[in-house]
């Protein structure tokens, strides 16, 4: 990390969390992955076993690993493990997600109904898009609209892509990550408006989610005010679309249930340690 990262070289556990998350009257979580290793999800599955608003996690195994099965049957098992994610935004290969062994492991997520998470830049979502034609059952969702460049006000040839890609109905987008995207602590709610409006003219309110891309947020904003960004935008759509964004479209695509004590639904964050 460098040194403007400083924030973020900090554990952040699960009851930092939970206070933030209750003071904007969520009720639930998805925790998902940071780190390249299996020790990670399974420390973020014994929080979740720790903590029953951890609803849900998506966790990391080695797609590519001629042992894939084995570490799928063994995590698995785990009632709150649903999804997994590769950091492919930091691969080298622009086109890992087409090498054969990653494809072999795509292949095998749902007979283990488990989700995968999209990690992109805008430059992967052509590759993306090939990806998904390949798998029209495996249930996908991009996070953080593919990283658009906001800070420097650029819209194509993201917005393009993130249409074509959104074309397939198996594919949903968090609106999370975008804070990071803008000039750091300098942003306006207003600078994310427009690319708001394109994810939801491509995805329709119906497959789109809210998320927090917390602790990683705070390097540009706290967390009250970058859920803030959505929460406020959701404000002028009808009361069902709004309903679906801040969690039921969340609980949909992992498979988890509203919160028996208020209705509430969940939101998804970044890992609770990076």
């Amino acid at each position: 990390m460098t040194d403007e990262m400083d924030v973020l070289r900090r554990d952040y556990l699960p009851n930092e969390l939970h206070s933030q998350l209750r003071s904007i009257a969520f009720e639930g979580t998805i925790a998902v992955q940071a780190r390249q290793m299996t020790e990670e999800t399974e420390w973020l599955l014994e929080q979740a076993e720790e903590h029953d608003w951890i609803e849900g996690v998506v966790g990391w195994v080695d797609l590519r690993s001629p042992h894939l099965r084995e570490q799928l049957e063994r995590y698995a098992r785990h009632p709150k493990l649903v999804g997994v994610r590769h950091v492919v935004h930091d691969e080298p290969d622009d086109e890992f997600m087409l090498l054969p062994e990653f494809r072999r492991g795509i292949a095998q997520l749902r007979e283990f109904d488990l989700t995968y998470d999209l990690l992109l830049f805008p430059r992967h979502l052509p590759v993306a898009a090939k990806l998904v034609r390949e798998f029209p059952d495996q249930p996908f969702v991009v996070d953080h609209l593919a990283k658009p460049a906001i800070r420097d006000a650029q819209v194509s040839p993201w917005k393009e892509d993130l249409r074509r890609l959104a074309e397939f109905p198996n594919v949903l987008c968090k609106l999370s990550g975008m804070v990071t995207e803008a000039k750091w602590k300098q942003w306006r709610d207003d600078d994310f408006h427009r690319y708001m409006d394109i994810v939801l003219d491509a995805f329709g309110a119906r497959r789109v989610m809210i998320g927090s891309d917390w602790p990683v947020c705070t390097l540009s904003g706290d967390y009250a005010s970058t859920m803030g960004i959505v929460i406020d935008y959701v404000q002028q759509l009808p009361a069902e679309a709004r309903e679906n964004i801040l969690g039921g479209a969340c609980a949909r695509f992992y498979g988890i249930s509203p919160s028996p004590q208020t209705g509430s639904e969940p939101i998804e964050h970044e890992p609770l340690s990076p």
